[in-house]
């Protein structure tokens, strides 16, 4: 075998010297056709053994000799690059081959869950479109299994799913991002106020008459899986294509968004969305399956679902520090942490794991339920710590701190961010630093509103927060510098100095609408509001106070009710028409942020308040 291979490397190299081969195209042919499969590597050893010898004749004091060695290693320069175009092609080919192999010998039970690991985008070398189709046209040639249930599918009910599922995004292709351009990027997302806004709406045309039409209406009317899109069982073959299709759209999806340079500032929101949305479908259709008692495309949707997780844990924009309250697909925020939570607990404990419940946890904090957030930090600190996921650790270290500042607990939130900082230090971890020294300032300025603290105190508190803004803007990580701004506006609430409260949470306020964190920017204009009622300015106060009363009520946060209380005392100071006629007068700056139906609920939800403190 090695000197079959050293006879190809030689016949290579005479027939480039004698001017018999024309183009690279011509080795690549030759070593195709002359290298068997499983003697790579030999053939690799008696290349790399030429190469060393013609080497040490370009030593040589020979004139002729060495010219001949020059052009002797110019050839097997040629045939070196080829080789290795040879060996690419060759692993994905091997690769390949051996995924068919191992879905059509493998027994019927397993075979969806072999077909989907085969289709998952995780893989080294992920499947193309074409190879998509050259794994259809294998499965339709396979012989017949005996055993094959309708809980075990044959071979040709899967080829079918894949061959409808390529000829309806043959259909959807061309038209991903369509919707996007059709209303005029006034709205991108997946939730809206109007049906026909958003992709689902317009998929859905575009394949008319079908279940997949029926589940995107589902999803375009009530942001769900609704029980119309899957009125009983579902075809094996329609899941399979469901499965081609929405993997398709949320690839496409994603790599146009990470492509798009028209926000900037935005950074990589939209594809936050559309990786959390996605996950938040597969969940919907596991769940509906599970209750129809279809256990094998259940598991298999729930497979789905982790495959879109993985992957967008791995994005080096995966928000560790917040970023993604409007990527929610419209539906309550509670509601989307349960389809994200029951499925992980099936997961096993790895760094993906670990990403995921950072998220969810500092989710729950932001609706008020600090127990169930402090449980989810705590348990994605241990796996990220067995994972050596450093920025992961850092984050769920920060994330403690914070939620133990929301229950009063000082002492431990200061440990908990004096812990990140130094971790972050070690690590080389600028974001985990920014994040760690507003939370320590953030910290011990709330503990300082139990205790008189000397000035000088306050400063270094205050030289903490303004070091971690600084450092946030400098790496321009606008996640931190939306939570760093906010935590040094806050500081500044409380110790009355207002100006200068106004001015950070107005900069944060800015930051947070930048990448769409819906919860900050809630945050900021409650926060204002408070400010601008110690200034005086009682007309900002009116109209920062009821963005934040509305935006925090929206993603069923409990602190809605702090900006209305502030609204109540402006109520009664101002007189409720005074109030209205403010309301009124900023009618479009409330359009704006909270649209026609955030608006005409603004006086009932703060009668709602002003009510319920006459039941207390």
């Amino acid at each position: 075998m090695a000197n079959s291979s050293q006879d190809l490397i030689d016949t290579l190299v005479a027939a480039v010297l004698k001017g018999k081969i024309q183009s690279k195209q011509q080795i690549y042919r030759q070593l195709k056709e002359g290298v068997e499969l499983g003697s790579g590597e030999l053939f690799e050893r008696c290349l790399d053994q030429t190469l060393a010898q013609v080497a040490q004749a370009l030593d040589s004091e020979d004139d002729l000799k060495q010219a001949k060695a020059i052009r002797q290693q110019r050839a097997l320069a040629m045939i070196q690059s080829e080789w290795q175009r040879w060996q690419a092609d060759n692993q994905a080919t091997t690769v390949f081959t051996s995924l068919e192999t191992n879905l059509i010998q493998a027994p019927p039970e397993e075979r969806l869950t072999q077909l989907l690991q085969a289709l998952d985008p995780n893989r080294d070398q992920p499947l193309s479109r074409q190879q998509i189709g050259q794994l259809t046209q294998a499965l339709k040639q396979a012989p017949p299994h005996r055993t094959a249930t309708d809980d075990s599918p044959p071979l040709a009910t899967l080829a079918a799913g894949l061959d409808q599922g390529l000829v309806t995004w043959q259909r959807l292709e061309g038209e991903v991002v369509s919707w996007i351009y059709a209303q005029g990027q006034r709205s991108l997302g997946f939730g809206a106020p109007q049906e026909q806004a958003g992709p689902w709406y317009h998929w859905g045309k575009l394949v008319p008459g079908s279940p997949l039409a029926t589940l995107f209406e589902g999803l375009a009317q009530q942001q769900q899986v609704s029980q119309a899109a899957i009125p009983d069982t579902l075809p094996v073959a329609e899941w399979v294509s469901w499965a081609v299709v929405l993997q398709r759209l949320q690839l496409a999806l994603v790599s146009w968004f990470d492509r798009q340079p028209y926000d900037p500032k935005a950074g990589k929101r939209l594809s936050i969305a559309t990786f959390l949305t996605f996950a938040v479908v597969w969940s919907q259709i596991s769940s509906r399956l599970q209750t129809l008692g279809q256990g094998q495309l259940a598991q298999g949707a729930f497979q789905m679902t982790i495959q879109v997780l993985r992957q967008f844990a791995t994005q080096s924009y995966f928000p560790l520090y917040g970023g993604l309250f409007t990527a929610l697909s419209g539906e309550p925020l509670r509601t989307l942490l349960d389809y994200l939570d029951q499925p992980l607990q099936q997961v096993p404990n790895t760094a993906v794991k670990a990403r995921i419940l950072t998220l969810l946890g500092y989710s729950q904090r932001a609706l008020g339920d600090y127990s169930q957030a402090e449980r989810f930090h705590q348990q994605a600190l241990t796996i990220a710590r067995e994972a050596q996921d450093h920025p992961c650790e850092v984050a769920n270290l920060n994330h403690l701190s914070r939620t133990n500042v929301m229950q009063d607990r000082y002492d431990q939130a200061i440990d908990y961010s004096q812990r990140a900082l130094i971790l972050a230090r070690q690590q080389g971890d600028t974001t985990g630093q920014a994040n760690a020294l507003a939370n320590l300032g953030y910290s011990q300025v709330a503990q300082g509103r139990s205790q008189l603290l000397p000035i000088e105190q306050y400063e270094t508190l205050l030289g903490y927060l303004t070091q971690g803004v600084a450092l946030s803007e400098r790496v321009g990580d606008l996640p931190s510098q939306a939570l760093c701004t906010n935590s040094l506006g806050i500081a500044q609430l409380k110790l009355s100095r207002y100006d200068q409260a106004v001015e950070a949470l107005t900069k944060g306020l800015g930051v947070a609408q930048a990448i769409g964190d819906r919860f900050l920017m809630a945050s900021n204009f409650a926060q204002l509001a408070a400010a601008y009622q110690g200034q005086g300015n009682l007309e900002q106060a009116v109209l920062t106070g009821c963005l934040g009363m509305y935006l925090l009520y929206q993603i069923d946060s409990p602190d809605w009710r702090q900006p209305a209380a502030v609204l109540s005392i402006l109520y009664g100071q101002l007189g409720p028409e005074n109030v209205q006629l403010l309301m009124a007068n900023h009618r479009q700056q409330f359009l704006a942020v909270i649209g026609v139906d955030g608006y005409d609920y603004l006086l009932p939800l703060l009668t709602r308040y002003r009510e319920s403190l006459g039941s207390e």
